[in-house]
């Protein structure tokens, strides 16, 4: 189906102009990209804005498109040629992820929730152009579907920092009732990897550094906050308020000291989940003994598959869990960047499209 008498000829993006430390973003109107007859053109109403995104705008990983972004929701505006009707249509409410194709072939891709280890995987901002712009395009094979239910600025936050906080929680093995350390709780994945966790019936101390984001750990269903920069002794401190140490630590901050310290935190036969992007020449350093001795298992926790998108936004349709938003337009990319890179930032960023 073509709907090309609606869809303008330009459309306002906001363009990455230099990248490193300090990203300068600038907004600019572009042509509305075209679309090939197995791919779906998308009108994008919010989009969220990533820790990620900062990091490709910093130049963490590597070359990247101009125009970033991958928590885009929105409706379909165009239909390639040989896109099937019968499977979706125009007006459809869809989402654009971190993941925006798969090979669909790979040992990755026929395994159960591998797809997003498909080593020829596109990705959304660094691959092909992403979410910050009005219109996107997206593979019919990797169309997200987005209930009808949700407001755009709950959904948006879902799509990568939401689902990734989710499936890291999936992979800890721990069951409810059970001690949960996030550490970074205070960041964009680290706050909603407390609410899914106290959704899903886990305790949960939240770890960060200062004492500014104590509230909105507590407020998202933390029953504890330890202030890194406050606690003598963090192990200790954790060990304490959990009788013995956490079932499972969850890292989402990208600081060195934040996994260095992780193992500390567990109780035997705990589980430490790595979620967190560490920057440029950061290492974990853990001698094989300290997981021998406690039957430590370590876990790399990498967003989420289609499906854990879907459940995670299931939580967020019950209403257990309600991502701390703050909105905003693409002008303000600039200002979000730099609370970003300072660790001020409180809540999501979604802007409005």
């Amino acid at each position: 189906m073509d709907s090309t008498a609606s869809i303008p000829s330009t459309q306002t993006a906001a363009i990455l102009k230099t990248s490193g430390p300090q990203p300068v973003f600038e907004t600019a109107q572009v042509p509305v990209p075209s679309i090939g007859a197995i791919e779906i053109l998308v009108r994008l109403t919010a989009t969220g804005v990533c820790g990620s995104d900062y990091g490709l705008a910093c130049g963490h990983f590597g070359p990247t498109k101009s125009i970033l972004g991958h928590e885009g929701v929105g409706r379909i505006a165009r239909l390639g040629d040989s896109v099937p009707e019968a499977s979706f249509r125009v007006g459809q409410r869809v989402g654009l992820a971190w993941i925006r194709e798969i090979c669909g072939e790979c040992i990755a891709c026929r395994s159960d929730g591998g797809e997003t280890r498909c080593r020829a995987q596109i990705q959304s901002g660094r691959h092909v152009d992403g979410t910050f712009q009005q219109y996107a395009v997206v593979p019919m094979k990797y169309v997200i579907s987005v209930p009808e239910d949700i407001p755009d600025e709950l959904v948006a936050p879902i799509l990568c920092g939401g689902v990734t906080a989710y499936k890291a929680l999936k992979s800890s093995g721990v069951v409810p009732g059970q001690w949960i350390v996030v550490s970074g709780a205070g960041g964009g994945v680290g706050n909603l990897a407390v609410m899914f966790a106290k959704a899903m019936g886990y305790r949960v101390v939240a770890v960060d550094f200062g004492s500014a984001k104590e509230k909105v750990c507590l407020d998202a269903g933390a029953e504890a906050y330890v202030d890194v920069a406050a606690a003598d002794d963090l192990s200790l401190k954790v060990h304490s308020l959990t009788d013995g140490g956490a079932s499972a630590v969850v890292v989402t901050a990208g600081a060195q000291a934040a996994y260095q310290s992780a193992v500390g935190l567990l109780a035997p036969l705990g589980t430490l989940v790595c979620v967190g992007i560490p920057g440029v020449g950061k290492d974990m350093t853990i001698h094989p003994i300290e997981l021998i001795d406690k039957g430590i298992r370590l876990v790399g926790s990498a967003v989420g598959t289609r499906k854990d998108i879907s459940e995670a936004l299931s939580f967020v349709s019950r209403g257990v869990v309600v991502p701390n938003i703050e909105k905003a337009t693409l002008d303000d990319l600039n200002d979000i960047s730099a609370k970003l890179g300072s660790g001020d930032a409180l809540s999501k960023y979604v802007i409005q499209l």
